[in-house]
């Protein structure tokens, strides 16, 4: 039987080449791209007339073609915009104790792409990382430009906000406000499953995990006192880098956008 060709109405479209823009972005406007993302649209091959998709985290996604390849970078003409809402109705801020370089990237990329709104490293008792400020800075921009990388490959347009590292003193002396609280914890006996859900009205979710140590009791303790249900995922002993995207995928199954 020969194959019918594909209604182009309803047969899967090439996605444009999507781009991160750390400025304003407005429909009919030039705009030369910074070097980093010129060279990446040479990477890709790219030629003038080429559509592009850029977002620089205002919850729109603009296309725009592709007009110069210049000595000074890729110059973009912005075509059109759409408001594309891909963000979840459940607010998530996972605060994840530091872990090393690798797996905090990791979670770092995977929580962007699961939906997360925030992310609060915080520098626990047992983290193995320890930064000096000078490091920290470097660190916390790199964390900041995963995040960014992960919107582009997941076309959120929403750039969850990755916020300084902080001892954990410091995050339990200010503790970010959320309807449900959860901190995990394998001894726990509360399952994921057995929360009560937040309320319509407010569906903000702060989830505390570990580093690769897990947490000191006096830790736990503190955060028991400020109002966290410490929770387990199942019978086993999940890593650090893990146990936040199984239960993220888990509470986004149950309250949000899944």
């Amino acid at each position: 039987m020969q194959e019918q060709p594909s209604d182009p109405l309803t047969a899967p479209q090439p996605r444009a080449p999507r781009f991160h823009v750390a400025a304003r972005l407005h429909v009919n406007t030039t705009l030369t791209l910074d070097a980093p993302t010129s060279r990446h649209v040479q990477a890709l091959r790219l030629r003038r007339g080429d559509r592009v998709s850029l977002f620089n985290g205002d919850g729109v996604e603009y296309g725009a073609e592709l007009i110069e390849l210049a000595k000074r970078g890729a110059i973009v003409q912005i075509r059109d915009a759409i408001a594309h809402d891909t963000e979840s109705p459940l607010s998530i801020t996972l605060a994840q104790g530091v872990c090393a370089a690798d797996r905090m990237d990791w979670v770092i990329q995977k929580a962007t792409e699961l939906g997360v709104a925030c992310i609060a490293p915080v520098i626990t008792s047992r983290s193995i990382v320890r930064l000096s400020s000078e490091r920290q800075e470097r660190r916390e921009t790199h964390w900041q430009n995963v995040a960014i990388a992960a919107c582009e490959q997941s076309r959120r347009n929403r750039i969850p906000e990755v916020l300084v590292a902080q001892r954990f003193e410091q995050f339990i002396g200010a503790v970010p406000d959320a309807a449900v609280r959860i901190a995990l914890d394998p001894t726990a006996r509360t399952l994921v499953r057995d929360l009560k859900p937040p309320a319509e009205s407010d569906r903000r979710v702060l989830l505390f995990v570990g580093p690769e140590g897990g947490l000191a009791q006096d830790e736990r303790a503190l955060l028991a006192d400020r109002g966290f249900t410490s929770v387990r995922f199942g019978p086993r002993i999940l890593r650090t880098e893990t146990a936040p995207l199984a239960v993220i995928a888990t509470l986004q199954a149950l309250w949000g956008d899944c």
